[in-house]
Parts: C-alpha cells; structure tokens; sequence
C-alpha cells in the first residue's frame, strides 16, 4: 500500500481567523488551544482567531500560533483514525512534526518557538538583514547568484524549496544585489519578501547559540514514525537526532525538495498539509505532480482529506 505524510508548514503561512472553525467544531483541537493560552500565559486563540495582520506578523507571535493550528488539526486527523508513515515540517513546522510524532509534547514545544521567534528578531537589527525569493531559476544557479552578490556580506539559498523557487537570506544590501543579478539572468520573478529576519543563514548565529541551550534543556522522545529533516532530508527516529536537527536547522538551509523527493522514494504517494494555508502543497505540484497533495486546516478541508484518502486507499487495494 502506498505511503501517507504529513506536512507542517512554517512562517508566511498564517492568517487571522485560522483555526477557529477546527476548535469551535473538535474538542481535540479545542483542548490544544486551550493548552496553549495556559502554556505562554496569553490567548494564543485570540491571535490565531482574531489577530490583526500586524500582530501575527511578528516572528514570536507567527512561530506558536501556526504551531498551535498545525497540532490541532493533527489532533483532529489522528482522532479519525489518519495517522502517517512519515512526518516533515518546514522549517518552524519541523516542531509541529516533532509534536505529531510523539517526541516533544506541545507545551515544551510552544514555549521552543516562541523563544526561537524572540531571538530571531533579537538576532539582527531591523533592516539589516532580509530574505527574497527567486523563482523560475535552478537551485545552482540562484547560488551562483548569490557568490557574485555577497561581496563581503551574507546571502545564501536558504530554503531550497522546489525546482522552481529558492529562497535567499543575508544582508539586506547583498539580498538586494542578488534580487538584481537573479532578474537580469531571466528569473521569473525575484522579490523581496516581507520577513522580520534573514532565517537559515549564518546571522541567525545567535540564535543558534541561544535555542541550543533551550534545547538541550527540553525533555526529547524517540519518534513513532520517521521525521525526514530540513537539514539533511533524511530519516530520523531517535529524540537526540531531533534535537540535533533543530539546532543545525537554525542557521541551515532548509531541504524541501531533497525532503520531498525522499519521501517518495519510500514510496509515499499521498501528502496532507497540516496546518494553516496551501503553501506547502503549492510547493509539493512544483515538485512532483504524479502524488496527491491533500489540506487540513477547518472542518470543510478535514472531510475532504479524509473522504480522498479513503478512497484512494481502496483503489490501491483493488489494483
């Protein structure tokens, strides 16, 4: 039988209103809200139902809302019964996956990125660093780009996310350069995006150093199911792999594609989408359109994922 994972997804993905529907209709999902409003000490609901743009925006506030929406929803699928064979999260959705596989409970792993997201926008000072990204360019190509644009600053691939898209991160002047370079050289599109931080390169230095000390206080478990990591997109199960992982993570770039592609090649052939947003499976169609890319993120998409992978496994078991 073919293959199931879930998908966590990571910064950019969140909207004011999301989880609301899943936390009025579960109480699985309820209850995950609830813990994490007692987690941080505030309403974390309140910023993921009714949130201004502004407010989720901020880094520490995006990393436990979209992790909080993502583990609810996963609640509500392992409730019916959809459990995966593999787990993956990009980037900040690398502790959502963690969460689902069993090795870090959500209140530890809520308070984790609320840190991480603190120190990242501690890490550099406002408009000294910056992302973009590049689209319609090969990932070696958009990484010669960035040697001819660094000079003797920071820019890297750092979200190396499908065939198509690479996301760069450094300094905000070397970014800019490569945004240029990127859109003589016949990119698609190269823009610079709306972040409040250059993740996944080494200016996120300090982080590292100082989630490595959280981390390291943090209580982790071996894993139920196989994690494929941002940072060498192989599987892992043991709780040290996992912290390990993470640390690395912060200044690494993130492997998506690499990720997906060895997911595939262990024979997973449905992909769902866990969490708020379409971001992830906008990524996987650029990547390989032969899998089927499912969602959940409210009721609606819930009974859809669950009506679709039903039947796809009972055409697999007829073939």
């Amino acid at each position: 039988m073919s293959k199931l994972a879930f998908l966590f997804p990571g910064q950019a993905s969140q909207y004011s209103g999301m989880g609301r529907d899943l936390a009025e209709k579960f109480p699985a999902a309820r209850r995950i809200f609830e813990s994490a409003d007692v987690a941080l000490g505030f309403s974390v609901s309140h910023l993921c139902f009714e949130g201004t743009e502004d407010e989720l925006k901020l880094t520490e506030n995006t990393q436990p809302a979209i992790l909080t929406v993502s583990v609810a929803a996963e609640h509500v699928l392992e409730e019916n019964g959809v459990v995966p064979d593999y787990v993956a999260g990009h980037s900040l959705g690398e502790y959502s996956a963690l969460v689902a596989a069993g090795s870090l409970e959500f209140s530890t792993a809520i308070k984790l990125v609320r840190n991480r997201g603190q120190y990242m926008q501690e890490a550099v000072a406002h408009g000294d660093g910056a992302m973009a990204a590049v689209l319609g360019l090969a990932p070696a190509e958009v990484a010669d780009i960035c040697k001819k644009a660094a000079g003797n600053e920071v820019v890297i691939p750092a979200n190396l996310n499908s065939p198509e898209q690479t996301v760069i991160s450094g300094h905000a002047a070397a970014v800019k350069r490569a945004v240029e370079i990127a859109s003589q050289s016949g990119a698609k599109r190269a823009v610079v995006l709306a972040v409040s931080a250059p993740f996944h390169c080494e200016l996120m230095k300090p982080v590292e150093k100082r989630l490595e000390a959280d981390l390291l206080a943090a209580k982790f478990s071996n894993l139920r199911f196989p994690l494929i990591t941002n940072v060498d997109a192989e599987a892992i199960t043991q709780g040290d792999e996992a912290r390990a992982a993470l640390i690395r993570q912060v200044c690494a770039p993130v492997r998506w594609e690499d990720s997906i592609r060895e997911m595939i090649a262990q024979d997973v052939r449905i992909f769902v989408e866990v969490g708020p947003g379409r971001v992830l499976s906008g990524l996987l169609r650029q990547i390989d359109r032969s899998v089927r890319c499912l969602n959940v993120e409210d009721s609606t998409s819930l009974q859809s994922t669950i009506e679709k992978i039903a039947q796809a496994r009972s055409e697999t078991a007829e073939a």
